[in-house]
């Protein structure tokens, strides 16, 4: 009998999941659907089948037939109901992430906001899929652009956002006009399923076909399914450089469309006229929120070596005052990692970094005595960046190195494969205006005296070199879920041929 006043995981999860529409889960013996906060089961799942896949593609194929012809701002109303279920639902789905991610709550919270806020956004853009008219060198012509719905969407997304990286890719998608679907993390499907419940609710409700989404759940092979399909147009996938590779190569070999968002080293630079009380609140959160377990994590700092003591000890001493804990305590601010596989590999690369490459390991990297796998957090100062550095460990490792000079900063800041986000924290505008140059931070997100991870979702997030170089969510990013085409109209009862070519009389 489960405890009234302290509810089991698992009972706190089909609490969430019931409040949400999800009444009947698929349950099987693929899927154990554990917790990190304490290890335990949440939900035993069936693993979707190759024919789950085929119909759900064949679902979406069939709805794009006619979604796509929906006008735009019409469909606009499925992602503004969305927008509201989700608001209506925002703490049981914050509550699900929790358990699911090992988020503590405000960070949950926010993951959920930041799925409202790009559905705000998505139905502002319904009404702003802008095509150009260009002048045409034929006189009685016109020349323009427009934009069309590309297809069937298919969507991977990783443990660490559960919710949030789908809704950048199907708010935008289902305005533009393509149905989506959709592949979480097999670590995370109960968030999934509840998402997916809500939006069927929001495509009832305002008359959207029923294919316009689907939900697969189950692991790497699932997965191998919806990158192979020709009839899916766009795999947008976030996860390791590792699988972007794979899923870059098997959709190019069909030519189909790939919008990767992958792996990040991410560093910040601490220069000598920074305002060191932003910058290590900065760091701290940037490094050591999630666990180290967001794709914009903080994982190099590049200081001044007039500074870096004093950075260094203000920095270690606020890690050894960080509550590390029960994610759904109100004062822990570092919950859980995702699983024992990550334990292994914080230690491992602590290991080479002190052992193998002469590193110093100033404080953290241990682990607590308690189910789950709560470590805490690490600095190691470097005597440079050995290749440990140059590799993307998702923990809670920051690397520590000193430069002299701006534009060595930079150079040590861009020698890496990665180039996700960056910042760079100084009171001094040419440093700033020369870290933002084109030979300056060679990153997709570049800031100036905030953290590297937290983006905004009006800009268009993503990355360049191995971290694949797709953007979801703002600007135009839009244009990655659409066909362009060129038109020219002749409305005059002449035919000029252009670049002046004559055929004929």
């Amino acid at each position: 009998m489960s405890d009234t006043t302290h509810p089991s995981p698992r009972d706190r999860a089909a609490v969430a999941l019931r409040a949400c529409g999800v009444t009947d889960l698929p349950t099987g013996t693929d899927l154990h659907v554990c917790t990190p906060i304490d290890g335990s089961v949440l939900a035993d799942l069936r693993a979707s089948t190759a024919a789950d896949v085929d119909a759900a593609i064949a679902d979406a194929r069939v709805a794009f037939s006619s979604w796509r012809t929906v006008p735009a701002p019409q469909r606009g109303a499925l992602v503004r109901r969305l927008g509201a279920l989700l608001a209506e639902h925002r703490h049981d789905l914050a509550t699900l992430v929790t358990l699911e991610a090992g988020k503590i709550t405000s960070e949950a919270l926010g993951e959920v906001q930041e799925m409202i806020d790009v559905c705000e956004f998505a139905v502002g853009l319904s009404r702003q899929l802008y095509g150009r008219t260009m002048p045409s060198e034929r006189p009685g012509h016109r020349l323009m652009e427009t934009w069309h719905p590309l297809g069937v969407v298919g969507v991977i997304s990783a443990f660490n956002f559960p919710v949030a990286v789908w809704s950048w890719n199907a708010a935008i998608a289902l305005v533009c006009g393509d149905p989506v679907v959709w592949k979480p993390s097999e670590l995370t499907p109960l968030t999934a399923l509840a998402c997916d419940a809500l939006l069927h609710r929001a495509a009832a409700d305002t008359g959207a076909p029923e294919g316009v989404h689907g939900l697969l759940l189950g692991g790497e092979q699932v997965g191998d399914f919806l990158v192979d399909d020709p009839r899916v147009a766009l795999v947008s996938a976030t996860g390791s450089v590792g699988m972007g590779r794979q899923v870059g190569l098997r959709v190019a070999a069909r030519l189909g469309r790939c919008l990767l968002e992958l792996g990040g080293n991410n560093a910040a630079v601490v220069a000598p006229s920074a305002d060191l009380d932003l910058a290590v609140r900065a760091v701290v959160f940037a490094a050591a929120g999630t666990a180290g377990q967001r794709c914009t994590t903080l994982r190099r700092l590049i200081v001044h070596a007039s500074i870096v003591d004093t950075v260094v000890d203000r920095i270690a001493d606020a890690y050894r005052r960080l509550p590390v804990g029960d994610p759904f305590d109100a004062d822990t601010l570092v919950g859980p990692l995702i699983r024992e596989r990550s334990w292994e590999a914080m230690q491992s690369a602590l290991y080479r970094a002190t052992y193998v490459e002469g590193g110093e390991l100033v404080c953290g990297g241990t682990r607590l005595d308690r189910d789950g796998v709560y470590v805490t957090p690490a600095v190691v100062r470097m005597p440079q960046q050995y290749p440990v550095v140059c590799e993307e460990t998702f923990a809670p490792i920051l690397y520590v190195l000193t430069y002299d000079t701006l534009d060595a900063a930079i150079a040590l800041h861009n020698a890496v494969p990665q180039g996700l986000s960056s910042s760079i924290f100084t009171l001094d505008q040419r440093e700033a205006e020369r870290f933002l140059a084109a030979d300056g931070s060679d990153c997709g997100i570049a800031n100036v005296n905030i953290g590297t991870s937290g983006a905004e979702i009006g800009g268009a997030f993503g990355g360049e070199k191995h971290t694949g170089g797709g953007r979801e969510s703002g600007s135009d990013s839009w244009k990655a879920y659409m066909r362009r085409a060129t038109n020219t109209i002749n409305y005059s009862p002449d035919l000029p041929l252009a670049q002046g070519v004559e055929f004929g009389r």
